[in-house]
């Protein structure tokens, strides 16, 4: 562990995934340590203390009001400088699942002004979509966390990961290259249900913001930590050094970036 790259995972009423992306990021040389949402309200200069910043996933406060809705609005209403100030210093943020919800309400993306633009919403299926899916990363854009993948097998584990946004919005995204990563079939084209388990606009999986430090995501790359949690890797494993990949290279990117490598 080099030392330079201090992560903070943060936790909470309801919040399920923060052991395994405290995991995920430690594996990959980062300093990191879960940290409880109240203790950072209560203390903000606490973000001078990490270089990355993540929001992890589960059901924060029941997702009562919405999805990741409540972490939203504090973090909006008692944390919008001090987080406009990480992102604005080049730090990384990463939201995952209901993570990217919350980051995505608070309008910490795609332009971390503060002004939701986007959100998660219910599935197309109406029903909670737990299965793997392949993912095609947009070799053109500046997301730190992508950089170098081809594409991914990722799970996903959500009820409400419908992408939304107004059109002006989406031809932006699209634009400026911050949709970060998209779902494709086995043969990475777009195709509808089940290889786009939510009928996300542009099938789009995750996006980040304009400087590439910010990126949220529906799929669960901490879930993905060895080849063996893929319940299909016996018949992949062949292919899984390319594209094929573990969720690991999304962590071991921010970690060499931070370090300085790219």
């Amino acid at each position: 562990m080099n030392g330079k790259t201090k992560a903070a995972v943060l936790t909470g009423y309801g919040i399920n995934a923060d052991y395994e992306l405290e995991y995920a990021l430690r594996a990959s040389g980062a300093e990191a340590r879960r940290l409880h949402i109240h203790e950072l309200m209560d203390s903000p200069k606490m973000l001078d203390d990490f270089n990355l910043l993540a929001f992890a996933g589960g059901f924060s406060f029941g997702d009562d009001l919405g999805s990741g809705k409540v972490v939203a609005n504090k973090f909006r209403f008692r944390l919008k400088d001090q987080m406009m100030d990480f992102v604005k210093q080049g730090k990384l943020v990463i939201g995952i699942c209901n993570g990217f919800q919350m980051i995505a309400k608070m309008g910490l993306l795609p332009y971390a002004d503060f002004s939701q633009k986007v959100t998660l919403s219910f599935n197309d299926s109406g029903k909670f979509e737990d299965r793997w899916v392949y993912l095609k990363m947009n070799q053109k854009s500046p997301c730190v966390f992508t950089q170098g993948i081809g594409g991914l097998m990722l799970p996903v584990r959500h009820g409400e990961g419908k992408f939304i946004s107004d059109g002006a919005t989406l031809k932006d995204l699209a634009a400026k290259n911050m949709v970060a990563m998209q779902y494709v079939n086995e043969r990475d084209e777009f195709a509808g249900y089940p290889y786009n388990p939510n009928g996300s606009a542009m099938n789009i999986a995750g996006i980040c913001n304009p400087e590439g430090n910010v990126f949220g995501l529906m799929p669960h790359p901490e879930a993905y930590n060895a080849m063996t949690n893929n319940p299909f890797w016996p018949g992949v494993r062949e292919r899984i050094t390319d594209w094929k990949g573990s969720g690991m290279k999304i962590f071991e990117n921010a970690v060499s970036h931070i370090n300085g490598k790219f």
